[in-house]
């Protein structure tokens, strides 16, 4: 027996790696799988690097980050990668869920492993937020600024949690600090949760585009799905080396290349790209309560798709009413995205409201009742076909 399969360490490899039967039929949609893992060894391995030369207090921070642009050897490098990177993973994070989505792959019997994904996502959301502030730019202060603030809106302990997770009354020394101690600490904890998550992908192994059990055609995972999933990591090593090498600064924002200033508040504070759908939602409440509900349930409504999707088929390859309802869904998301870094004035007001109100309406109402519809005349058209 070969060592690959004996030795007790390298057997587990192997059953991930090598010989693990996957479904013949599915496609290069799959594969963002891989494209995720690598971008968080990415991140990973250069975030290392720049804490060697990083200085959490809060009056060195961004000239510690200058001093890495201009005087650490390849200290630009790391610094764009990891800026740039961030963005990456989020792209391929929305692609990946989008994916799930659109193919059923939360159906049982992989509830769990569409639970441990909703919970990467929330983890990598606070880890990201977590890094935009160790700039401590302009943007990064007032993000910082707003974003804590939401928690005032929890009732009883709201007032008192702000100057607990600042340390004082403000943005300042020891929530730097802690911060960069907790988006050092994340990634280590992302990676358990990336471990649990192909676990779970493991007991049941990945569904199909075709929505039907693979159990009738699977193949070894090497070498034709590891040459696959090679083939799509250097097409986007190549599209991330575009960005990092001659557009660095594309998918960041100008202001925060100004030290943060405490005492001027830039004319919109707006996070981040990846995060501005949610962003949208909080801004589109009337109030502070309703709005981080809004936002915090908007990540939580994702939970309830196994629930709600009653369709006794998996995936929407074959379901027109609920394929037309997912393209529906992401113009929608889009549509926040956008709104979220526009000016809280008219039209925008109303167009964050509706866009908000259809995102909950897509999970509560038009999922069941899509799927339900669905079911009916499935049942219809096979008693018609018996008939």
């Amino acid at each position: 027996m070969p060592i690959r399969k004996s030795n007790t360490y390298t057997s587990l490899a192997n059953s991930y790696l090598i010989d693990s039967p996957q479904p013949s039929s599915i496609n290069y949609w799959w594969n963002l799988g891989s494209l995720l893992g690598t971008c968080l060894v990415m991140q990973m391995a250069s975030g290392m690097f720049l804490a060697m030369h990083y200085s959490s207090n809060l009056s060195l921070a961004f000239d510690s980050v200058e001093h890495m642009m201009r005087d650490v050897n390849a200290g630009w490098l790391m610094r764009y990668m990891h800026a740039n990177g961030a963005s990456f993973f989020f792209m391929c994070m929305y692609l990946h869920i989008g994916k799930a989505t659109y193919y059923g792959s939360y159906k049982q019997p992989r509830v769990m492993t569409w639970v441990m994904g909703v919970m990467m996502f929330i983890l990598t959301m606070a880890t990201a937020f977590m890094g935009y502030c160790l700039v401590y730019g302009q943007m990064s202060h007032w993000g910082a600024t707003v974003i804590t603030n939401t928690t005032s809106a929890m009732p009883f302990i709201g007032k008192d949690m702000v100057p607990f997770m600042w340390g004082g009354f403000s943005v300042s020394n020891p929530t730097m600090q802690r911060f960069f101690a907790l988006h050092f600490l994340l990634p280590f904890m992302l990676a358990a949760l990336v471990c649990m998550h192909l676990m779970a992908l493991h007991v049941n192994g990945s569904s199909n585009p075709v929505g039907m059990t693979g159990n009738m055609d699977r193949t070894p995972f090497h070498p034709y799905f590891v040459f696959k999933d090679t083939v799509t990591v250097f097409v986007f090593m190549l599209m991330f080396s575009l960005f990092v090498f001659y557009s660095p600064n594309t998918l960041g924002h100008p202001d925060n290349y100004m030290p943060g200033n405490p005492m001027v508040t830039p004319p919109s504070i707006v996070p981040e790209w990846y995060l501005l759908p949610f962003y949208a939602m909080t801004r589109s409440m009337p109030d502070k309560t309703g709005g981080v509900m809004a936002m915090f349930g908007a990540i939580l409504m994702t939970l309830s798709l196994p629930y709600t999707d009653r369709s006794i088929m998996r995936g929407n390859t074959f379901k027109m009413l609920t394929k037309m309802a997912f393209y529906l869904f992401v113009f929608n998301f889009m549509l926040l995205g956008n709104t979220g870094q526009l000016h809280v004035e008219v039209p925008y007001m109303a167009t964050g409201q509706t866009a908000t109100l259809y995102y909950f309406t897509h999970y509560l109402v038009m999922v069941p009742v899509t799927s339900t519809l669905e079911n009916m005349l499935y049942y219809i058209g096979t008693l018609h076909s018996k008939n």
